[in-house]
């Protein structure tokens, strides 16, 4: 809608999950997963221009605010259908109700927690898109080359529990999701 058409034109506007399969990050969800940990991977990044995008830079955190966007969207959408279903008394006798009650439940913790992840100022983090695209120019592009050094930290902030002994992607995170969590919930009156 912002003018750049590089994902439609490389096949990437597609619902098959095989297009957006990243090799070593799905190879590394498998393994994470297998070991016992949080299962953690990627896939590709969405290809975005950002000289083909109307308003430049402001385009460019349009877009990269778009998907942690939709995943809040997503997590209240959840929790009214929560609300909807405690409201109608499901869960509490039907073990397939209960089921799906535990699965919204997930589902908007699931949202809430990738909405935060997402939104760290990390390269290739939609944070770092967003952060470049609000900052001032001259800020932005001295801070635009710690681009290339966002990927090896934010295996670390990932491993760090692992690593040191204590996930400081917990820490970092931690405060920000239980509130994005707390106002979800709030507002659809599960608090």
């Amino acid at each position: 809608m912002l003018g750049d058409t590089t994902a439609q034109d490389a096949g990437r506007l597609t619902l098959n999950p095989i297009r957006h399969l990243d090799p070593f990050g799905t190879l590394l969800l498998v393994l994470t997963t297998f070991t016992g940990a949080a299962g953690f991977g990627w896939g590709k990044p969405v290809p975005v221009d950002g000289r083909a995008l109307k308003w430049g830079r402001t385009g460019m955190a349009i877009v990269s605010g778009a998907g942690p966007l939709s995943n809040v969207i997503f997590a209240f959408v959840c929790a009214f259908g929560l609300r909807y279903s405690v409201d109608l008394g499901l869960g509490t006798t039907d073990g397939a109700a209960s089921v799906g009650i535990d699965l919204l439940f997930r589902l908007i913790a699931l949202n809430v927690g990738l909405c935060v992840f997402n939104l760290l100022p990390i390269a290739p983090l939609d944070g770092f898109g967003v952060l470049f695209g609000v900052l001032p120019a001259t800020l932005a592009y001295r801070l635009g080359w710690l681009g290339k050094y966002g990927p090896p930290i934010l295996l670390v902030l990932v491993f760090s529990g692992s690593i040191i002994g204590f996930s400081l992607l917990s820490l970092i995170l931690g405060p920000p999701t239980r509130e994005l969590m707390r106002l979800v919930l709030g507002a659809a009156g599960l608090r």
